[in-house]
């Protein structure tokens, strides 16, 4: 396969990585954010290759963690919940709660929507839209507390800056924790909380190395190697 070209722009921001060279969390973070150089606020995102094997059932990797400097995104949440409970999540700001018409208005092909919560007994009704929510990752699950009874939780958790995980088919995970603007400090609380939800995440049949390398980046930006042992050190620094 032939080598993605870059641009210019990229090329000379490239310039400023390291090649080879695995970077503190303090230092990865200054370094993103330094070659984050877009027109727009771009994101940052950390990539982890896991040591599990995702073909087996019991060494799927998946969690949430809510970034205590939030996403930097505007997230658009819906709620299936029926009486106090719906009450609840539209005090707690859901941009759109219901039951059979909420999935009707989903099977109608609306889905100007991030986030699904649901509690227990309305899965019986959002089940029958896995085939639509499943692939695009918006079925709601116990596992990633998006199936509670404590919806307006859920709900405020979604809006400040909840974000999901989960390992993909080939072993790595992808997922945010924050933005370009955000201060160098909010950064590392984030990329901490994250890590420290991976931990807690840990599948008991792994054995060997959990965390193979870790990388930091912002879109459209070169990508930095964290310091495995310095990052993963992280979570002892968590926010709770």
């Amino acid at each position: 396969m032939p080598e993605k070209k870059h641009g210019k722009r990229y090329d000379e921001l490239a310039k400023k990585v390291e090649r080879g060279r695995e970077y503190s969390p303090e230092e990865g973070v200054r370094l993103v954010k330094d070659t984050s150089q877009a027109k727009f606020d771009t994101s940052v995102e950390l990539h982890l290759r896991m040591g599990v094997d995702p073909k087996q059932a019991d060494q799927i990797v998946r969690g949430a963690a809510v970034l205590p400097h939030g996403t930097g995104r505007t997230v658009r949440v819906i709620v299936f919940a029926q009486g106090d409970r719906a009450r609840d999540a539209q005090s707690a700001g859901a941009d759109a709660v219901g039951a059979d018409d909420l999935a009707k208005r989903i099977e109608g092909g609306w889905l100007d929507f991030d986030v699904a919560i649901a509690t227990p007994d309305m899965m019986g009704q959002v089940g029958r839209l896995g085939r639509v929510l499943g692939p695009r990752g918006l079925m709601p699950n116990p596992k990633s507390g998006t199936v509670t009874m404590d919806v307006a939780k859920a709900v405020r958790d979604a809006k400040g800056g909840r974000v999901e995980f989960r390992v993909d088919k080939t072993g790595v995970i992808h997922t945010l924790v924050g933005k370009a603007s955000f201060s160098q400090q909010a950064l590392v609380e984030n990329l901490a909380t994250v890590i420290d939800a991976v931990n807690r995440a840990r599948p008991t049949g792994v054995k060997g190395d959990y965390v193979e390398t870790i990388f930091l980046t912002s879109t459209q930006g070169p990508s930095v190697k964290l310091d495995r042992g310095a990052t993963m050190a992280l979570s002892g620094r968590a926010q709770r």
